[in-house]
């Protein structure tokens, strides 16, 4: 299968009406590029053509070495390449001239595309496009270029998705303890407890004739750090396994049902498989590249706990945090992270005032799953370690 896009190739300076029919015509061509592979094209997005002209970015907001041009390689993501050239890489979809509505799958930016920054006017502007003509020609020209190849995903994703990907299956949160009544591992060849990779398991339970499975432990509940209310129940996710044989019900000598137990075979374990823990189903793979932004209204809340149960957590690790897509929490958002500030003694005082320190900002946090009252995200950046208890919100 054969995709055909088209994309401006720009040379020259900007000059003239181009200023704003560049970003238009790039924009436009991309999104019918999108269209040929049903990736998701809004009628919002190919309206953003005729609003780029009117977006941008202050100067001041421009990273200090902001480069005039920038090439796309294979590995870039957008955050990497939104803090090349702005200061709060989150500001992204106005330096690109997109509205919110835009901005959910970053699927126009492709490794080999140029993208240059046009600084002509009071603001600032990224535009997309390849040079042609002959060097130093001094004109501008608008070419489509036809590109070829198989049908592939390869759009840059928003964060690098390997820091993510493992946590997308196992990182769940269930509204009840609805693991109490699946399907459960209840023996081992040979009398084993523990099972590793490649090993058989037996287990009682309805199947409902699916192969594929996850692996959890006893769910453990998430507790609001401030009200204490149970947010959900998370599951320690222990591997994975295939169906390999369903079980049965037979009759023994004196005319008795003895249970037969449905076997599996585990894939891959995270800690051994043990007797009793839960299987529930492997649901399809979620890899959409949604796009760092900053919520549209304001937020306030704290980290549950670190995943993984640790004390502290530095950039690149997990955090839950008690806010979900009921509080209006979505897959991209961008949070700041702040560190809670210390209760300490005015020791310069002779009555030793008791003082709550204030909150220090120290990070930002990119959410990439969410649930009903929880989400999980991602720790882009930090200063200090993150604990359970520290506040975030939106960033400024």
């Amino acid at each position: 299968m054969i995709r055909r896009s088209l994309r401006p190739r720009l040379a020259g300076p900007f000059a003239g009406p181009l200023r704003a029919g560049a970003g238009v015509l790039a924009l436009a061509a991309a999104a019918a590029a999108s269209a040929q592979v049903n990736l998701p094209v809004t009628p919002a997005q190919r309206s953003t053509a005729q609003q780029v002209a009117q977006q941008g970015v202050p100067f001041e907001e421009l990273a200090p070495d902001a480069p005039d041009t920038y090439t796309v390689k294979p590995g870039d993501t957008l955050w990497r390449i939104s803090g090349l050239f702005l200061r709060k890489p989150w500001r992204w979809p106005e330096l690109w001239g997109m509205n919110l509505a835009d901005i959910r799958n970053p699927h126009l930016i492709y490794p080999g595309q140029m993208l240059w920054l046009d600084r002509s006017g009071d603001r600032a502007r990224l535009r997309v496009g390849q040079p042609v003509g002959g060097a130093g020609s001094g004109t501008v020209k608008l070419s489509p270029r036809v590109r070829s190849g198989p049908v592939t995903n390869d759009a840059i994703s928003s964060v690098p998705l390997h820091l993510i990907a493992p946590f997308l299956n196992e990182a769940v949160v269930f509204n009840n303890d609805e693991l109490g009544g699946a399907p459960r591992v209840v023996a081992a060849p040979e009398g084993r407890v523990l099972m590793s990779r490649g090993e058989l398991a037996y287990v009682r339970g309805d199947l409902g004739g699916l192969r594929d499975w996850r692996l959890f432990r006893e769910t453990k509940p998430l507790r609001d750090p401030e009200t204490q209310e149970v947010l959900g129940h998370e599951a320690r996710f222990v591997g994975t396994a295939e169906f390999v044989r369903p079980g049965d019900t037979v009759a023994t000598a004196d005319g008795k049902a003895q249970v037969v137990p449905a076997t599996v075979r585990i894939v891959s374990n995270r800690e051994e498989v043990g007797i009793g823990d839960r299987l529930a189903p492997v649901p399809s793979r979620d890899f959409s590249s949604y796009a760092p932004h900053a919520p549209a209204n304001p937020v306030n809340g704290r980290i549950i706990a670190i995943y993984g149960d640790a004390l502290s957590a530095g950039q690149n690790q997990i955090v839950s945090l008690n806010r979900g897509s009921a509080d209006g929490m979505e897959r991209g958002h961008v949070l700041a992270l702040w560190q809670r500030g210390a209760t300490t003694v005015d020791r310069s005082d002779p009555d030793r005032a008791v003082m709550q320190l204030p909150d220090e900002r120290n990070g930002l946090l990119f959410v990439f799953s969410v649930f009903d009252r929880v989400s999980y995200a991602l720790i882009l950046q930090v200063q200090a370690p993150v604990r359970a208890g520290d506040r975030f919100t939106q960033p400024d």
